[in-house]
């Protein structure tokens, strides 16, 4: 498992002897706008539910996220986190060769090494804004029988259109290809379509409550595939993977999908105005600011600086943001920074870029 996730706030609030909350945490990619409203409310009417075993197979939650997201709940698994099936995938899907479309999130890598695969590589380029071909990944990826895809990526915010993603997935039907939308929902109504609806026997989607509705904390995760592809899966889920209060969370959600539905519209409009403002604030400052359809953004940095080194002049503002170079395919010239309320964002740009010009 990889040292270096975003959020590590307490370790920094020990180190600079201060408390947690007196660090700014734009290292971690969470819904700038808090939680769905009213969700904190009913697990806190709910709170006794922890006093009893949870349902042990999630029906259902799974039921209730299928409603969401319009689908059939026998294409639905539930599980702690989407990390779950990221860890599960190789031996449930039974690989052998993995492509890992990247520079992107490590835990795909982590999952491959805990099961004995060593993965290669597609890399997108920061010259074509780490935009992925798809052309020259269908050509390498039919060499492999897994691939993994962040869409939108994390960290650079890049998106595969939806019907570039689904004739790459159609072309090689031989090659199981696990795309985690985790960040998709903000993306921007008229790109953020998914994968859930795909009929593909070989399209595994990742789902994800944790970033768009602001309940990491809660492990709250979803596989929607095939049905065969489900039950590969199933063999290797434990009883009681979903806590009480996740599911609670899901009952909630799907009772409330009016209010559910102006929350995300809510919260792309506002990531929409503030990324505008977010690189307006650092045009001229001399880094690179790389086109993102999520709350984060990738940046390279001028020449001369490091992200260790920036990370660092921020850290001594109380300000913390995600180094970049332990992303395979990057390297010490890029940091991540999301998007937080307004007032932050605007103090996180002149902190920002005060530190590269020092």
């Amino acid at each position: 498992m990889i040292q270096g996730h975003g959020g590590n706030v307490a370790s920094v609030a020990a180190r600079l002897g201060c408390k947690p909350d007196e660090i700014v945490d734009m290292s971690s990619n969470i819904n700038p706008l808090g939680v769905v409203p009213g969700l904190l409310e009913h697990l806190h009417q709910r709170l006794d539910t922890v006093m009893s075993l949870p349902e042990v197979d999630a029906g259902a939650a799974v039921a209730g996220i299928a409603d969401i997201l319009g689908i059939d709940a026998g294409r639905v698994l539930m599980g702690t986190g989407s990390t779950q099936f990221i860890y599960t995938a190789c031996p449930a899907l039974g690989a052998k060769k993995v492509l890992i479309v990247g520079p992107t999130y490590a835990d795909y890598t982590s999952s491959c090494r805990m099961h004995g695969i060593v993965p290669d590589y597609f890399l997108a380029q920061p010259g074509e804004d780490f935009q992925v071909n798809c052309e020259q990944l269908a050509e390498k990826a039919s060499e492999f029988d897994t691939v993994f895809i962040c869409n939108p990526n994390n960290p650079t915010g890049a998106l595969i259109p939806h019907q570039e993603l689904l004739a790459l997935c159609k072309r090689l039907p031989q090659t199981k290809f696990i795309i985690d939308e985790s960040y998709l929902p903000f993306a921007p109504q008229q790109v953020d379509q998914s994968m859930t609806s795909c009929a593909c026997e070989n399209v595994i989607v990742l789902w994800s409550l944790s970033k768009i509705y602001g309940i990491p904390g809660l492990r709250a995760g979803f596989l929607i595939g095939s049905a065969g592809v489900v039950e590969q899966f199933r063999r290797y889920m434990q009883p009681w993977c979903a806590n009480s209060l996740a599911q609670e969370a899901i009952g909630y959600l799907a009772a409330n999908k009016q209010i559910l539905e102006d929350f995300v519209s809510k919260t792309k409009m506002y990531l929409a105005e503030e990324m505008a403002t977010f690189r307006s604030q650092l045009a001229g400052c001399g880094a690179t600011l790389y086109p993102s359809v999520t709350p984060y953004q990738l940046i390279g940095l001028p020449r001369g600086h490091t992200a260790e080194e920036v990370c660092e002049r921020l850290v001594d503002d109380r300000l913390l943001i995600r180094n970049c170079s332990n992303f395979h395919g990057l390297d010490s010239g890029y940091v991540r920074i999301s998007l937080k309320k307004a007032e932050i964002n605007r103090m996180a740009a002149r902190l920002f870029v005060a530190a590269i010009g020092r």
